[in-house]
């Protein structure tokens, strides 16, 4: 690859011309500008590793078109140029900002030195920047999707690279996991190379169509290569040595993401295996007295409000609110700890969703909240048991209500999806959730709500995935939620019959 992209502004086009050829060979791209408005607007429109500026122009002069330019693009090294050097004037321009300083007529060898530590510097923070940018995405609690892509985007940025992607290998077929920079024209050449580095367990280099330049490096997890980081460059144009030493590390950091996700899907199913275990004895052992300190509270609650001690009543009752969630806490903790015992019948799901909105009617009210409700009246049915269905759907409707304290809008949107699936939406328009949110909202007992027990996705995902479905979330800060549930029908849908559309507005 070319060894960096430069700016040169001069208003003399022969000193323009020598440098573009001085510049060309030291193996530099070059955009030549004769005045401050093209050069004002090359760097809108790219990004440079250095830039070259002669201190006498007018309108404006060298120092006032840098303190331009990083303003557009900070941390760019500009070498002032002059034929008027003086000690006063480099100090000047080093205090302004300036990497440092040229004299002209032009030293050859001056030239090539200052330049190669203006570049040193601008790759050594760029680099710097991207490796903790990177860091810092491993480090948090996001999706092993979403690191992947800030390693693909990274890799685009510090090897300047037409595009990378990001290949995993699973049960021997090979998927494209994440990617940034443009499209590949010949995308079988980078599955190809991505084979061959993880055959070889060694980067690879193949050349792509139209000669361009295609380097795979393996993402190596406990000794096994897992997949591959596969960059594209322009035809012709070989990756230097800094960029391939970049591309091992960028590559290691993609090993460890995924080295990070397969640890924590361990130690979670482990945490899932034991909860199982206990869940059983818990609700036996809890159950019982629960049960008997409810009807304390209740008769307690009864005899003081015969006795006209409306203090003591209301504390009761707020005992046996409380015993109330601890019951079920217990239920959730049991019906998680099992699988369900489903009661399958063909099961129309346009009357179940109705019946959880009339449920959920109170909060609906009281939370200002329209409700959107379009389920095609052809959906075919599905079979599935009614009574476990309706606690998913439940869940879903109670979470996005939750979201949307300030009021909003509730959405229920029905489809079928191909042959032989039927998709259910429920959407809101509340707070939404962060990618870290998200990452976490199956785990037991996180929770968000001051209340929460932290069950009811994890049970709702468990319920249909027992129905041989999927449950998908999306979610954006600022913008609310879907969830939407994917299950298989039990037959054709008739043809020709109308959607219903209605809309449940607040009581």
């Amino acid at each position: 690859m070319r060894a960096g992209r430069t700016l040169v502004v001069d208003d003399d086009p022969y000193i323009l011309e020598v440098l573009e050829m001085r510049l060309d060979a030291m193996g530099l791209e070059v955009v030549a500008a004769r005045d401050h408005r093209h050069a004002l607007r090359s760097l809108e429109e790219r990004g440079f590793d250095v830039a070259l500026f002669d201190l006498r122009m007018e309108p404006l002069n060298g120092l006032a078109l840098m303190e331009a330019a990083h303003v557009r693009q900070p941390g760019l090294p500009v070498l002032i140029m002059t034929a008027h050097g003086t000690i006063e004037n480099a100090v000047e321009a080093v205090r302004r900002g300036a990497f440092d300083y040229l004299t002209k007529p032009f030293v050859a060898e001056e030239l090539r030195g200052k330049l190669s530590r203006a570049l040193s510097a601008r790759r050594w923070a760029r680099d710097r920047n991207l490796l903790r940018a990177v860091g810092e995405t491993l480090a948090s609690s996001g999706t092993p999707e979403r690191m992947l892509e800030a390693v693909a985007q990274a890799t685009v940025e510090a090897t300047e690279a037409e595009c990378a992607v990001v290949f995993l290998q699973d049960a021997g077929v090979l998927g494209a996991t994440a990617s940034a920079g443009g499209s590949s024209e010949s995308p079988g050449s980078l599955e190809a190379a991505a084979r061959a580095a993880i055959e070889r367990r060694a980067p690879t280099t193949l050349t792509g169509a139209h000669g361009k330049i295609i380097l795979a490096a393996p993402l190596l997890v406990e000794g096994e290569a897992a997949g591959a980081l596969v960059v594209e460059s322009p035809g012709g144009v070989a990756p230097s040595e800094e960029e391939l030493d970049l591309l091992a590390v960028l590559s290691s950091q993609a090993a460890a993401a995924l080295r990070n996700a397969h640890e924590l899907a361990r130690l979670r199913s482990g945490a899932l295996a034991a909860l199982g275990r206990i869940a059983t004895e818990v609700a036996h052992e809890l159950r019982n007295p629960l049960g008997g300190l409810k009807l304390y509270a209740r008769h307690l609650e009864k005899r003081l409000g015969e006795i006209g001690e409306q203090e003591g009543r209301e504390v009761a009752s707020k005992m046996a609110h409380a015993i109330d969630h601890l019951s079920d806490l217990v239920t959730e903790i049991t019906a998680f700890g099992r699988a369900p015992e489903l009661r399958r019948e063909a099961t129309h799901l346009a009357p179940l969703l109705d019946d959880c909105l009339a449920l959920a009617q109170d909060r609906v009210g009281a939370k200002h909240v329209t409700v959107v409700c379009e389920i095609p009246a052809g959906l075919p049915r599905v079979h599935a048991d009614p009574r476990e269905l309706r606690k998913v759907f439940m869940n879903l409707i109670l979470n996005g209500l939750d979201a949307m304290d300030a009021g909003g809008t509730l959405t229920l949107l029905g489809a079928r999806v191909g042959e032989g699936e039927l998709c259910l939406t429920v959407g809101d328009t509340g707070c939404g959730m962060s990618p870290e949110v998200q990452a976490r909202i199956f785990d037991p007992f996180f929770s968000t709500k001051v209340n929460g027990t932290g069950l009811g996705m994890a049970i709702a995902r468990s319920v249909v995935h027992f129905h041989g479905g999927r449950l998908d979330v999306h979610s954006e800060i600022g913008r609310g939620t879907r969830v939407s549930v994917h299950l298989p029908v039990e037959g054709r849908a008739p043809a020709g019959r109308p959607v219903e559309s209605r809309s449940v507005e607040p009581k």
